[in-house]
């Protein structure tokens, strides 16, 4: 796992977590612990955590993606949750074993993690998404209209390589689920989730793994100009605009 103390990289200081929180309006309580797991090495919350984006969680995702320079997500299901919109995460939040009074403030922490794409120093990010994604109609036609816009946006920044993975391909290894691999000056780690837990590996021969899955993916996946066409097309279908 990870140790700030072993591998020498630069993490958040306590004002720079201050100020990622600052915009999410956490209550004081919820605010304090999050700063307490950042700055304390022995409730590192780089390991095994029971429920996605859970306070240790929040603590570990501010700290890793902040110490990103480069970020591939690999979701053939759902839209990553960097690029999505806060109805779309909404729908989805209510839909999963999340506690109702816990739900905006999950929200917000999702909307507040999209900062790294469009700070002055942004993270490289590279999104494979597969084509079934995009049929989805999460939150409904008005949630999925205003989603594809934001992908469109999203998609014109130079740091973002927006790719849709066709439905209609042989195997490739993004078949054996998702996955983030999130580079950072001399340490890749994976992310791995799913509704009920979340592990990051950085064992280097798993991780080596999954970076050898990302060329694979990208020669079966759409250009980003074909794959901007095809969400366009889906904005079009979704709003009825011809």
């Amino acid at each position: 796992m990870l140790s700030r103390n072993e591998n020498g990289q630069r993490v958040p200081t306590r004002t720079e977590v201050i100020r990622i929180l600052a915009p999410l309006e956490l209550p004081d309580r919820e605010r304090e612990e999050i700063l307490e797991m950042t700055e304390d090495p022995s409730g590192s919350p780089l390991a095994v955590i029971e429920l996605p984006e859970r306070r240790s969680q929040i603590a570990a995702l501010v700290e890793v993606e902040q110490m990103a320079k480069e970020v591939v997500s690999w979701s053939p299901l759902i839209i990553p949750g960097l690029l999505q919109v806060s109805s779309y995460t909404r729908t989805i939040m209510e839909a999963v074993p999340v506690p109702h009074e816990e739900i905006a403030t999950r929200v917000a922490v999702r909307m507040g993690r999209r900062d790294i794409l469009t700070r002055r120093d942004p993270v490289r990010f590279t999104a494979l998404i597969g084509e079934g994604v995009l049929h989805q109609t999460i939150g409904g036609p008005a949630v999925m209209a205003e989603q594809f816009d934001h992908l469109l946006m999203m998609s014109a920044h130079e740091n973002v390589d927006l790719r849709i993975v066709p439905t209609a391909t042989g195997w490739h290894p993004g078949l054996c689920g998702s996955f983030q691999l999130i580079k950072c000056d001399g340490t890749s780690f994976v992310h791995l989730e799913n509704p009920v837990s979340a592990v990051f590996v950085q064992e280097s021969e798993a991780v080596a793994g999954f970076e050898r899955s990302v060329p694979e993916l990208l020669e079966v996946a759409m250009s980003p100009q074909e794959s901007f066409e095809l969400i366009a097309k889906e904005v079009r279908r979704t709003t009825g605009v011809a």
